[in-house]
Parts: C-alpha cells; structure tokens; sequence
C-alpha cells in the first residue's frame, strides 16, 4: 500500500501545484479558467494567511487543496473558498481526500469557521469526495458561467469548521 502524505505547501511547490492545476484546466471538468498556469501564477497565493496543503507520494505532490479569499467585508473574514485539484495519474488514490483532510484542519487551526466552494454538477466524484467530508449541498448557480461557450451551472458546497 502506498500511503498519501499531506504537509502545508511552501512556495518552492508552486510548479508542481501548477502543473497539477494545469491540468485540471487542459481536462474542462473541475474550473472554468482556460488558461494555463505557471509557478509566478501560484506565488500569490502563499499570502500567510491562506491555508495551501499539497499531498505527496514517494516525494513526489500528486495533490494540492487551498483556500482563497471568499469575500473582502470583514463580516466573511472566518469565510475561504477552496478548491482541491488531483494528479491525472493519481485521481481515485485517496490523494484528494487526503488534501482535504489537511486542508480542513489547517483551515481550523488558521480561525476559518467555514469553508465553501462551487463544483460542476458532472463532477460526480468531487461532489462524492466533498460529501463524504461532510460538505453539504446548499443550492444550484444556474449559468454561472461560460466555459468553451457553453453556460455551466454550478453546485454550491459549505462545510462549518
């Protein structure tokens, strides 16, 4: 068996947290951005007050999950998106759920209360992961937005911390 080992992410894993988001973006199921991605993209993101968690096997990230600032009014302040992205090679490996994991813990311990995000309705197997995490699932975007030109809905998903 080999084991998911997830640690907070530090800024040298911006490439490989790219590479995997890339990914995500070039397989049109889990974002609407379009546009790869490149390790100057991710730097932002390591802002100190944003959980990062990436996953690792034999050394090598296979997952990422993050938060992101929900909205800028100070009553959201205990409030962060997520998003969770996994290898193509190591999807179905328990990497995502292990990131999540991570991701829900860190998120805690940094004084979020909840975390939220949007999923494509196809997505069966994020909405499962997201589900068996205890995410619930509060309401539908319709037309959310435009990906290839197509109009996509959107699932809406909160956990409480």
């Amino acid at each position: 068996m080999v084991l998911n080992e997830s640690r907070p992410a530090r800024p040298d894993d911006a490439p490989e947290i790219a590479r995997i988001y890339t990914q995500g973006i070039e397989d049109r199921s889990s974002t609407f951005e379009t546009r790869p991605r490149t390790a100057d993209d991710i730097a932002p993101w390591f802002d100190g007050q944003h959980p990062i968690v990436v996953v690792e096997r034999q050394g090598q990230v296979i997952a990422f999950a993050s938060t992101s600032l929900y909205r800028p009014r100070e009553c959201y302040a205990g409030i962060a998106e997520f998003s969770v992205y996994v290898d193509r090679a190591a999807r179905g490996t328990g990497a995502g759920k292990a990131a999540m994991q991570a991701l829900l813990a860190d998120a805690q311990a940094a004084g979020y209360w909840k975390l939220l995000s949007r999923v494509f309705p196809e997505n069966i197997g994020s909405r499962k992961l997201l589900m068996s995490l205890g995410f619930r699932e509060v309401g539908l975007y319709e037309r959310h937005g435009q990906l290839d030109g197509l109009w996509k809905d959107v699932v809406i998903v909160e956990k409480l911390l």
